[in-house]
């Protein structure tokens, strides 16, 4: 936090009025599931984004990210999105929210501190929102509830970023405590705080650092017509809605889908169901199951919703495979996490064998010709106001 602050200082001659932090996060199991009303389970992880910001006497906005050396501005009349303006259109577009619900302010210097960059996947985007919304309550709104902030968020992600707006991405942050992880229902827009404690584990980020190459959109997918479709696979079984699973059924209601879209939403359905067994497995401290779960999206995702990559795979299979082979319980798993086509792996393992994962990066390395970026984190508490001036 202290590096925070004395960049904000350096660049603007001043100290920040306020600090706020918030996690990195992850999704563990369900993040393609969103629009069809089902559940994300995602985790914080000991990532840290600083939004820091200090009050102005006139109507304009400067924007610095330290790490990118970026500076942006714009001023509080003519503040707009802009596609140039990459990550601070996050903190304009949550700003713009505070306005429209009628609060009123000056301009403002602000500063983003992130060692993890946006590009990375690891929610960082996620957290400059999340983070500069709570700056902004004690700036100029100490009466928001925290489900105001949720919708200013929303807004700015649907109304001035004009993205879809995952509710995973704004609880995660906002509501993580340490050993936990967030359970998102977005049938109706509510979260569970899931146990994650496996002791001597370590949990592994690992950026593949492969360029990130679109093969299908996957927002193709998310249509009133497939939304339907799914709609009517889904039943309540022992007080939970989830998937038939019946062949016969889904090949019935799936049959005027084309094979590819058949496929993904096939996948949606399965991941579901892992999901719904790995919150069994976290709920009973049972690491092999939930591994099994894990390592059988990856491999969905690969699969059936097509979004993985040779290096990627490459990665995921190391991890697992002595055993896979041995046929003993899984004591570690690894998984594709973001929205694919490269990026980003997850791993969970045995600190034991922390080290020896490390080494394969260097194989990786030498086999692919990309240096992989590894973040060995912890869970973390949600959003926390470092400095409140």
């Amino acid at each position: 936090m202290n590096q925070a602050v004395q960049a904000h200082q350096t660049e603007y001659g001043s100290q920040p009025d306020v600090v706020v932090s918030a996690p990195g996060r992850i999704h563990l199991l369900g993040e393609h599931s969103w629009y069809f009303k089902d559940k994300t389970l995602s985790l914080a992880v000991d990532l840290p984004v600083y939004v820091l910001i200090s009050l102005r006497q006139d109507n304009n906005l400067r924007f610095y990210f330290h790490q990118l050396n970026e500076r942006k501005r714009s001023s509080l009349p003519a503040m707009r999105f802009r596609k140039e303006d990459r990550w601070a259109n996050a903190f304009k577009g949550v700003l713009s929210s505070f306005l429209a619900a009628g609060y009123e302010s000056h301009g403002m210097n602000v500063t983003i501190y992130s060692d993890v960059l946006p590009s990375a996947g690891f929610g960082v985007n996620s957290a400059i929102k999340v983070a500069s919304a709570c700056a902004l309550k004690q700036l100029i709104a100490p009466k928001a509830k925290d489900s105001d902030l949720v919708e200013y968020i929303d807004s700015a992600n649907r109304f001035f970023m004009n993205t879809t707006s995952c509710l995973a991405d704004i609880y995660t942050p906002l509501y993580a405590k340490k050993n936990t992880c967030i359970l998102t229902n977005y049938n109706n827009s509510s979260y569970e705080i899931i146990p994650f404690d496996f002791p001597d584990t370590s949990f592994v980020l690992t950026d593949a650092r492969v360029p990130r190459v679109h093969v299908w959109n996957e927002e193709t997918l998310w249509t009133a017509e497939y939304a339907c479709l799914l709609g009517d696979l889904k039943i309540s079984r022992n007080g939970e809605i989830v998937y038939e699973d019946s062949d016969t059924e889904i090949n019935e209601v799936l049959s005027v889908v084309n094979e590819d879209y058949r496929r993904r939403l096939i996948c949606i359905m399965k991941e579901q169901a892992l999901l719904q067994d790995a919150l069994s497995a976290l709920k009973n401290s049972n690491f092999a199951q939930f591994a099994r779960d894990v390592v059988h999206s990856h491999e969905l995702l690969r699969d059936l919703f097509q979004i993985s990559c040779p290096e990627i795979d490459w990665l995921v299979k190391r991890v697992f495979e002595g055993d896979m082979l041995s046929g003993k319980p899984l004591s570690a798993c690894s998984r594709i996490t973001g929205k694919g086509f490269g990026s980003s792996t997850y791993t969970v393992l045995q600190t034991k064998d922390l080290e020896a994962y490390e080494k394969r990066l260097a194989e990786y390395e030498r086999i692919f010709g990309f240096h992989a970026i590894c973040y060995n984190v912890h869970t973390a508490d949600g959003v926390n106001s470092v400095l409140n001036g």
